[in-house]
C-alpha cells in the first residue's frame, strides 16, 4: 500500500498514511528502511512468534505492535521507553544492569526473544536494527515454551531487500551530553540476492551524576533466493555494552528519599557493567505449494556479562549517614536452538484449517560466579558511613566468592496448533505443546566444598509439561471479532535464569500460570481501530522467602485480574493517536500461611496517548502523556513510589530530499517521579526536562 496500512485491532501501530500531505513516522521509516507492509497481519512474513499468517483481528489475545516508525518517532531508545507506551506492562529497574519487565503484575528477565527464538540473558537490548517489537500479553508457552507467564516481547529484525539498494543514516545528541550514530545499509547484489548492514554507536550520559557508558553493535545480513521456492537468511550480531551501574536512591519513611534526584549512590569505578553479545543465525524457508510451507532456524549465541556494584541499604540521610552493600557477579552463556516449523492451510468439508506443526531443540551451557564486597574498615560486606555528595567510600574489595555455579540445560519442544473457520463468522484456535526440560546445576560454593569432602554437588531434575491453548472467535462482521482464550505456561524451579537448584526445590513442581481472557477488537475504519480485554491471570508454586524465618521459603501464588484498552489510528485527515489505558488489581498470598500482599511494581491504573498532528506539507507535531499509578517498590508494601505524570512533545520538519529534522523532548513539564525500582532502597529517579534533536537522511 503506497499511501496507508490497514490497522487491525490490537495493535500499537502509529498511522502509516499521508495526513494533509504530511509523511508520519510509518510512511517515512518505509522511505529510509523499506519493508514489505503487511497490512493487517502480525507480521507474519518479518518472523513474528505468532509462526502463521494470522491477521491480528483473528488473534485470540491481547498484544501491542511497534513498528521502527513508532521508535523513530518518539525517540524511544531501548525496551522501557516502549513499555510506558504499553498498556499492562511496565519496566523495571533491573539493578541498573539488564531490562527487567513487569506483564500482568509477573516480573521476569528473561522473556525476551528475537525473531521468534529465546533471547534469555540478563542486558540492555538495542533497538538499532528492528523492524517491530511486538508484546504478547499472557500466558505464551504453548508458541514460545517455559515462561511467558504474563507476556512475552519479541524483537523483530530487519532483512535484506531485494528492491533495491538503501543508505540511510542517523545522528543524534540530547542535552544531557548523550550522542548516536547509526547506519542501515541494503544492496541488491543480483535479482536473487542482498545484503543488509546494520549498526550503531552511543556515548551514554544522563542527568544522574557520575553517569556513563558506551555501547555499539552491528548486524549484517545475507539474503539468497536459492530456488523460486527457497530462500536462505543468514544473520550475525555482536553487541557491546560497557555502563556505569545505577541503582538509584534509598527510601525514607516509606517513600523515596526526598531531594536526592541526582545523587549518585555508588563509586563510578566500582559500579560498572560489561557485556559482549555473539549472535549468529541461519534461516531457511521453503513453500511446497501456496498451501504448504516450512521454515528452519538454527541460532547460536555467546555471552559474555559482568557486573559489579555498590547499592543504597537501609539509609538515613537527613542524619547524614548512608549505608552500602555491593558484590560482583560475572556469567557466561552459550545458547544453540534449532527451531522448525510446518504450516498448512486445507479444507475439511466445510471447515478451513491453518495448522502449525513445529519443533524445537536447545541446549543452554551457563557458568555463574558472585563475590560479595568486604570493606576494609570493618571486614564486613555491609558498611555505614557519613554522607556526603560525592560519597566518600571506605577502601573495599571483592574477595569473598560466595557463589560458583555451573548449569547445563537441554530441553526438546514439539507443538501443534489448529487455526479452523468454522463458517463465515466463528473461528476456533487450539493448540497444545509438550516440553522436556533437563537441567544439572554444579554447585562449587566453599560451603558445599567443605560440607562434601571437597567435591562439587550437581543436583539435576527433569521437567515433562504439557501447555494448552484455545480461543474462540466469533465474528459478527468482519470488521469485529468478540473472543475468549485460555492458556497455560510453566517454568521451572530453578528460576528465570536457571542457576538455583536447592534439595528442597530440586524436587518441587514448576511454577503454573493460567491467563483466561474475553476480548473484543474493531477495525472502525481501515486506519481507525480499537480493542479490549478482561484477564485473570493466576500463578501457582512461586516462592519468597519467609518474613518470619529468614533463611527459609514459604511457597506463594498471585493474582492478576485487570482490563486493557487500547485506539490506534486516524481520528481526522490531520490528526492520528495511539492511546492504552490499563487496570490491574494484583496480589500475591501464600499458600500454606494464607497471608496476602499487594504485587510490587504493578500500578493499578496505567494511562498512555501519543498524538500526531499534520500541520503542513513539510511540518510535523508530536504530544504525548503517560501516567502512572502508585506502586509498590517490593512485595514487603512498605515502600510506595508515588504516581506521576509525564509530558512528551516532539516536531518533524522534512526537506525536499527526504532529509528529517526531529526534535524531541522529553518530561516537558519537569515532573519529578521515580518509574521504577528494585528494591524498598533502590529506586530509579526520572529525568528533568531534557530535549533530543535528530537527523536523519537516506540516498
Amino acid at each position: 500500500m503506497k499511501n496507508g496500512l490497514l490497522l487491525s485491532a490490537g495493535t500499537t501501530l502509529a498511522v502509516s498514511m499521508a495526513l494533509g500531505g504530511i509523511a508520519t513516522a510509518e510512511e517515512d521509516d518505509r522511505v529510509l528502511n523499506p519493508i514489505e507492509v503487511t497490512t493487517s497481519y502480525l507480521a507474519n512474513e518479518k518472523f513474528s512468534g505468532i509462526k502463521t499468517q494470522t491477521p491480528i483481528i483473528d488473534v485470540p489475545q491481547s498484544l501491542s505492535i511497534v513498528t521502527s516508525g513508532k521508535i523513530i518517532e518518539q525517540g524511544f531508545t531501548d525496551i522501557g521507553d516502549i513499555l510506558r507506551y504499553t498498556p499492562g506492562a511496565s519496566i523495571g529497574q533491573g539493578e541498573g544492569h539488564r531490562d527487567q519487565i513487569t506483564i500482568r503484575g509477573q516480573n521476569t528477565t528473561a522473556d525476551f526473544f528475537i525473531d521468534g527464538l529465546r533471547d534469555d540473558v540478563q542486558y540492555f537490548r538495542p533497538l538499532y536494527n528492528l523492524d517491530q517489537v511486538e508484546i504478547l500479553r499472557g500466558a505464551n508457552a504453548m508458541i514460545f515454551g517455559r515462561g511467558g507467564g504474563g507476556g512475552v516481547i519479541n524483537r523483530v529484525t530487519k532483512r535484506p531487500d531485494l528492491d533495491g539498494d538503501l543508505t540511510a543514516l542517523t545522528l543524534s545528541a540530547d542535552t544531557f551530553g548523550e550522542i548516536s550514530g547509526a547506519i542501515d545499509y541494503n544492496t541488491r547484489i543480483s535479482g536473487t540476492t542482498a545484503f543488509r548492514l546494520t549498526a550503531f554507536a552511543e556515548s551514554l550520559d544522563n542527568h544522574r551524576d557520575q553517569f556513563d557508558g558506551d555501547r555499539f553493535a552491528i548486524n549484517p545480513t545475507f539474503l539468497t533466493q536459492l530456488t523460486p521456492d527457497t530462500r536462505l537468511l543468514l544473520s550475525y550480531e555482536y553487541v557491546d555494552d560497557d555502563r556505569v551501574v545505577d541503582r538509584g536512591i534509598p527510601s525514607l519513611n516509606g517513600a523515596p528519599t526526598p531531594g536526592f534526584r541526582d545523587t549518585f549512590f555508588g563509586d563510578p569505578n566500582a559500579n560498572t557493567t560489561t557485556l559482549e553479545a555473539h549472535i549468529a543465525r541461519a534461516r531457511v524457508d521453503h513453500s511446497f505449494s501456496d498451501s504448504l510451507s516450512a521454515n528452519a532456524t538454527l541460532q547460536y549465541a555467546d555471552y559474555d556479562k559482568l557486573y559489579q556494584n555498590l547499592f543504597a541499604i537501609g539509609s538515613n540521610l537527613p542524619a547524614g549517614v548512608v549505608g552500602l552493600d555491593g558484590y560482583l557477579d560475572t556469567t557466561e552463556r552459550e545458547n544453540l536452538i534449532l527451531q522448525a516449523n510446518l504450516v498448512a492451510d486445507f479444507n475439511t468439508g466445510a471447515l478451513t484449517h491453518t495448522l502449525l506443526v513445529g519443533v524445537e531443540f536447545g541446549d543452554q551451557q551457563t557458568g555463574n560466579t558472585r563475590s560479595d564486597t568486604i570493606f576494609d574498615e570493618n571486614q564486613d560486606d555491609q558498611i555505614s558511613f557519613a554522607f556526603t555528595d560525592p560519597l566518600m567510600i571506605p577502601a573495599f574489595s571483592f574477595p569473598a566468592l560466595n557463589r560458583n555455579r555451573d548449569s547445563d540445560v537441554q530441553f526438546a519442544s514439539i507443538y501443534i496448533q489448529d487455526q479452523v473457520d468454522i463458517g463465515n463468522r466463528l473461528k476456533l484456535v487450539g493448540g497444545l505443546r509438550f516440553d522436556q526440560f533437563e537441567i544439572d546445576v554444579t554447585n562449587r560454593d566453599a560451603s558445599i566444598l567443605s560440607g562434601n569432602d571437597g567435591a562439587a554437588l550437581t543436583l539435576s531434575r527433569t521437567d515433562e509439561e504439557l501447555s494448552p491453548r484455545i480461543g474462540l472467535i466469533f465474528k459478527p462482521v468482519e470488521t469485529v471479532s468478540a473472543y475468549a482464550s485460555f492458556s497455560q505456561s510453566f517454568l521451572p524451579r530453578s528460576g528465570d535464569q536457571f542457576l538455583v537448584l536447592t534439595p528442597t526445590t530440586e524436587s518441587a513442581a514448576p511454577q503454573e500460570f493460567e491467563n483466561t481472557e474475553v476480548g473484543i477488537k474493531w477495525d472502525i475504519r481501515p486506519d481507525l481501530s480499537v480493542t479490549a480485554a478482561f484477564f485473570q491471570l493466576d500463578r501457582e508454586n512461586d516462592t519468597r522467602e519467609d518474613p518470619d524465618n529468614i533463611g527459609s521459603s514459604i511457597i506463594v501464588g498471585t493474582e492478576t485480574e485487570g482490563f486493557e484498552f487500547q485506539i490506534n489510528g486516524a481520528i481526522t485527515d490531520w490528526w492520528s493517536v495511539d492511546a492504552g489505558y490499563s487496570y490491574l488489581d494484583g496480589s500475591e498470598f501464600g499458600e500454606v500461611s494464607g497471608a496476602t500482599a499487594a504485587l510490587s511494581q504493578v500500578p493499578e491504573n496505567m494511562f498512555s496517548i501519543w498524538n500526531r498532528f499534520a500541520v503542513s506539507p513539510r511540518l510535523g507535531l508530536g504530544l504525548g502523556l503517560t501516567y502512572q499509578d502508585e506502586q509498590f517498590a517490593s512485595t514487603s508494601n512498605a515502600v510506595t513510589l508515588p504516581d506521576f505524570t509525564r509530558v512528551d512533545a516532539a516536531a518533524f520538519y522534512t526537506l525536499d530530499n527526504g532529509t528529517r529534522f526531529q526534535l524531541n523532548i522529553e518530561n516537558l513539564l519537569d515532573e519529578d517521579y521515580f518509574p521504577a525500582a528494585h528494591n524498598d532502597n533502590n529506586i530509579s529517579t526520572g529525568a528533568p526536562l531534557n530535549a533530543r534533536f535528530t537527523v536523519r537522511t537516506a540516498f
